[in-house]
């Protein structure tokens, strides 16, 4: 069936390619601005008139970075903490998830009506006694006390649920009679079925972690344990000469391995759409 070109749908199309443009433009020119200022010398960050992308650049912004605070320490941190709260993550969660949605036990309901009621409490309620306990136990400024209080959550708990949920019982029912106990099952057959939204809940979790400034606050104390987001923080606070080109080039370190991670499991984004819902 072709489309009239008539005068509406020519308007119309306009209109739309407009607003598109205009909508990308807003979300990529705070990126753009970063990216450019930080290979900007300092006197063109904020000269007037504004520039984007200025007229002399320079690396000194990412030299003076990795000179004042420890840089190479903090990424390390960073990347220990997000793969291992997130791997623990997926692992319990998705055998949360499916146990909620395929098994029968008693109190299934109860249990997973509790877990969504800690969706509603604020974490500001919780810091407190999560600081307390891991004092109590002996781990902070450890990796253990950053990563062990994140290896679950109500959110992908429910999340993985869902997905387990939309699975038809006749794939469980004719792996018990070819002879699979509930581990085999899972692992090789439910779990491959919802690698989208595993993949997905991944990156939530990953980027959470990252980009995390409270958490690893509260949890560490000493320098050698800060992430980056922590440590950045810090280094913006504690200065009482303002200098933006640091800054700036502190935060391209911290975002470019998010860009990169999205750039390549993007598929995994329009998969999980394309595959969610909730059924029961």
């Amino acid at each position: 069936m072709k489309m009239k070109f008539t005068r509406e749908n020519i308007i119309l199309g306009l209109i739309k390619y407009i607003t598109l443009g205009l909508l990308i433009v807003l979300v990529l020119f705070p990126l753009v601005w970063l990216f450019a200022g930080a290979f900007k010398v300092e006197k063109q960050i904020l000269s007037y008139p504004p520039t984007i992308f200025g007229t002399k650049h320079t690396l000194k912004s990412f030299t003076r970075i990795f000179q004042s605070i420890p840089m190479g320490t903090y990424l390390k941190n960073t990347i220990i903490f997000s793969i291992g709260s997130t791997a623990l993550a997926l692992f319990f969660d998705s055998l949360a998830g499916y146990a909620f949605a395929r098994l029968r036990f008693r109190g299934k309901n109860f249990l997973f009506i509790a877990i969504l009621l800690t969706m509603m409490v604020p974490y500001q309620v919780m810091m407190i006694p999560l600081f307390l306990e891991t004092h109590f136990m002996g781990i902070l400024n450890t990796y253990r006390g950053l990563i062990l209080p994140k290896m679950t959550s109500a959110f992908g708990i429910f999340m993985i649920r869902s997905y387990f949920s939309q699975l038809p019982k006749d794939l469980e029912e004719a792996a018990r009679v070819d002879g699979l106990n509930e581990a085999g099952i899972f692992f090789k057959i439910m779990a491959p079925l919802v690698k989208p939204g595993m993949m997905t809940l991944g990156i939530f979790h990953l980027m959470n972690s990252w980009n995390d400034l409270l958490y690893p606050l509260m949890m560490t104390s000493d320098v050698k344990m800060r992430t980056l987001s922590a440590g950045l923080a810090l280094f913006v606070g504690e200065r009482a000469t303002t200098y933006y080109g640091p800054q700036l080039a502190g935060a391209v370190i911290s975002v470019v391995p998010l860009l990169i991670l999205y750039i390549f499991f993007q598929k995994y984004f329009v998969a999980s759409v394309a595959t969610s819902g909730i059924k029961e």
